[in-house]
C-alpha cells in the first residue's frame, strides 16, 4: 500500500509539472486536461483545484471557476492568493459585495499581502473613493520592495499606486498650505519652520529627525537642528574677527598647504560605509587647530587671530573628544553624505569664510546657505549633509561648543561618563 501511495504521489507530481509547463507555453487546454487528471487521482488537490478555477475563469465560465476556487479555499484555507482570485472572479460576475468580501478575506489571512492591498485600493478607487484608495496604495508601496525590484507582474499596478499617492499628497499639501497660511503669520518667525516640517511629515514628504549620536547620547535634550546664534554671547565677537580669520586662512592655504589633510581617514580594516568616496580624499580636507581636545600648537601659532577668537567661545571640553576646531575645505562638486556626529552634549558652530554660489547645508529637515561672517550653530547628532555644487572651494571654520541645555554639573557628568567609557574600552 505504501508503495502504491508513493507511486500515486509521484505521478501527481509529474502531472503537475507537465501542467505547469503547458501553461507556460500558453497551451491552456492541455494544462487544464492535465490538472483534471491530477484531480482524478487527488480530488482535493489544492493546486489542481486552484488552476482549474483559473482556467475556467479564462474560458469565461465564472460559475465553474467559483466552484473550483471554493474547493481550493477549503483545501488550502491559509492561502490569500486563492481568496484574492475569488475576488477577481466575483468582479467579473458583477458581484461587488462578493468581491469586497473576498479581498477582505485575503487580507485577513495576510494584512501585508501586496496583491491584496493593490486590489483593495483599486476597488475603492473604482467606487469613487480616491482618498481612501490613496491610503491603501500608500500601505502597498510601503510593503513593496524598492522600485527597481518591483515584481514585473505588479509593476503597472505599483506605478499606478505611486501616481495616486502623489496626487493625494499634492492635494493635501495644497489644503494644508491654505489652512495654515493665516495662523502661520501669527507664529513667531523662529518657530514657523516647525510647522512647515510638521506639514511635510504629515503628508509623507519628510520624516522625523532625532538625535543619534555615534559616541555619547544625552537623552531628553531638545533635538533642535539649528540654534539661534543670538543665544550665544560669544557669537558677535567671533563674527567681528571674520576678516582677520579669513586672512589667516588664506595665508596657511598658500604657505602651509601640507597642513591640510583628508578629514575622513579610516584604516584599511575599518568599514567606511557612506564615506567610501571621501575616505583619504582631499575632496573634504581640514586644517586642524584643536583635535580631540588637544591644541595643534604649530597651527595655532600661525593663526593667532583665529586662536584668540576660539579662546573666547564656550568650547565644549570633553576629554579625548572635544574641543575640535578646524578650517574645513569642501572641494568643488563635492557632497558630504548624510551622517551623525559624536554627541549631542556639544553643538557645532560654522563661521563661513569662503562661500561660492551653489553651496548648501542641511540639518534634519532644514536647509541653510552659508553666509560669510554669519555663524551657524547646529546639533550635529541630527542627520546632516553638506553640498558644494560650485566650481570653487568652500571653507568654513568649524568648532565645538557646549550644548547650552547642560548645566555645569551636567557637563561634569558628561566628562565622568566619557572618561569611564574610554578607560573601559581601552581595557
Amino acid at each position: 500500500m505504501a508503495v502504491k501511495v508513493g507511486q500515486v504521489n509521484e505521478r501527481i507530481a509529474e502531472l503537475a509539472q507537465e501542467a505547469g509547463a503547458a501553461a507556460s507555453t500558453g497551451d491552456w487546454q492541455q494544462a487544464e486536461a492535465l490538472w483534471q487528471r491530477v484531480r482524478q487521482l487527488a480530488p482535493t488537490h489544492p493546486q489542481a483545484l486552484y488552476s482549474l478555477g483559473v482556467h475556467a475563469y479564462q474560458r469565461g465560465d465564472t460559475q465553474a471557476a467559483i466552484a473550483y476556487l471554493d474547493g481550493a479555499r477549503a483545501a488550502s484555507p491559509a492561502d490569500p492568493m486563492v481568496a484574492l482570485t475569488i475576488a477577481v472572479v466575483k468582479q467579473a460576475q458583477g458581484d461587488l459585495d462578493g468581491e469586497w468580501q473576498a479581498i477582505a478575506a485575503a487580507l485577513a489571512l495576510d494584512p501585508y499581502f501586496l496583491p491584496g492591498l493593490l486590489a483593495k485600493a483599486e476597488f475603492l478607487e473604482a467606487r469613487g473613493r480616491p482618498r481612501a484608495a490613496a491610503g491603501v496604495y500608500r500601505d502597498a508601496l510601503t510593503v513593496a520592495p524598492p522600485q527597481p525590484h518591483w515584481p514585473a507582474v505588479l509593476r503597472h499596478k505599483l506605478a499606478r499606486a505611486s501616481r495616486a499617492v502623489e496626487h493625494d499628497t499634492l492635494e493635501l499639501e495644497a489644503q494644508l498650505r491654505t489652512a495654515l497660511q493665516v495662523p502661520r503669520q501669527s507664529v513667531n518667525a523662529a518657530l514657523q519652520g516647525r510647522w512647515d516640517e510638521a506639514a511635510a511629515i504629515a503628508i509623507g514628504r519628510s520624516r522625523p529627525f532625532h538625535s543619534q549620536s555615534n559616541r555619547l547620547l544625552i537623552p531628553r535634550l531638545p533635538a533642535l537642528p539649528f540654534h539661534d546664534p543670538a543665544a550665544f554671547p560669544w557669537v558677535d565677537a567671533v563674527q567681528r574677527q571674520t576678516d582677520a580669520i579669513a586672512q589667516e586662512l588664506r595665508a596657511v592655504m598658500a604657505a602651509d598647504s601640507g597642513g591640510f589633510a583628508p578629514y575622513i581617514a579610516y584604516a584599511p580594516d575599518q568599514p567606511v560605509n557612506q564615506w567610501k568616496e571621501l575616505n583619504h580624499s582631499l575632496a573634504w580636507s581640514s586644517y586642524p587647530l584643536w583635535q580631540h581636545g588637544q591644541p595643534v600648537e604649530a597651527h595655532l601659532r600661525k593663526c593667532p587671530a583665529t586662536a584668540a577668537a576660539l579662546a573666547a567661545v564656550d568650547a565644549a571640553q570633553i576629554a579625548g573628544v572635544c574641543p575640535n576646531a578646524m578650517f574645513s575645505v569642501l572641494a568643488p562638486q563635492t557632497v558630504i553624505p548624510p551622517h551623525h556626529g559624536e554627541t549631542n552634549a556639544r553643538l557645532v558652530a560654522h563661521l563661513p569664510l569662503i562661500v561660492p554660489e551653489g553651496c548648501s547645508f542641511r540639518v534634519g529637515y532644514d536647509w541653510r546657505h552659508w553666509e560669510i561672517g554669519k555663524v551657524l550653530v547646529f546639533d550635529d547628532s541630527i542627520e546632516h549633509e553638506a553640498r558644494n555644487e560650485s566650481m570653487q572651494a568652500r571653507v568654513v571654520l568649524i568648532f565645538d561648543v557646549w550644548n547650552p541645555q547642560l548645566s555645569e554639573e551636567e557637563r561634569a557628568m558628561v566628562n565622568a561618563m566619557e572618561a569611564t567609557i574610554a578607560r573601559h574600552r581601552a581595557g
